[in-house]
């Protein structure tokens, strides 16, 4: 049969495979350096978001020297793209409240993304970041402004 080639066929199926190993290999990259970058340092034995996303970055066989890399870049000892965590509040149809935590290297393109997301499909198109938090840790020790309102 003229145009079936058993490398062509060889050749979709790793690309497509290379793609989806690419994806993941960046987002553990993202989480390996957030989490050095929250952690104070590149020490897995200090810090455990470091180490699960380190095994979780071995799991699916990321070079050692890709992850020396993160660390050291979420460390600030590489020159890279700066991420850091996100969190905003909106409200979904029915009045559900929704917590979103988003991971960014560009603080205003990700609001505006969100806010275009909540237009289209939630009713309160005002994602807002929590006032008072530095990380999502912080969320449980603060209150929503709803209730600061009531306790007032």
């Amino acid at each position: 049969m003229g145009g079936h080639s058993h490398w062509a066929n060889i050749k979709h199926k790793k690309g497509a495979a290379d793609a989806k190993r690419g994806k993941a290999w960046t987002k553990l990259s993202r989480e390996i350096s957030i989490a050095a970058k929250l952690g104070g340092g590149g020490d897995p034995d200090s810090n455990p978001r470091l180490r699960k996303a380190i095994v979780d970055a071995r799991d699916l066989q990321m070079p050692s020297d890709t992850i020396t890399r993160a660390i050291k870049r979420g460390a600030g000892e590489l020159e890279g793209a700066a991420f850091e965590e996100l969190v905003y509040e909106g409200y979904a149809p029915g009045g559900v409240a929704l917590l979103i935590e988003c991971t960014s290297d560009n603080r205003n393109r990700t609001r505006g993304e969100i806010h275009t997301i909540m237009a289209k499909n939630a009713r309160s198109a005002r994602p807002t970041r929590w006032p008072g938090c530095s990380s999502p840790r912080d969320i449980s020790r603060s209150k929503p402004r709803a209730l600061r309102a009531k306790t007032r």
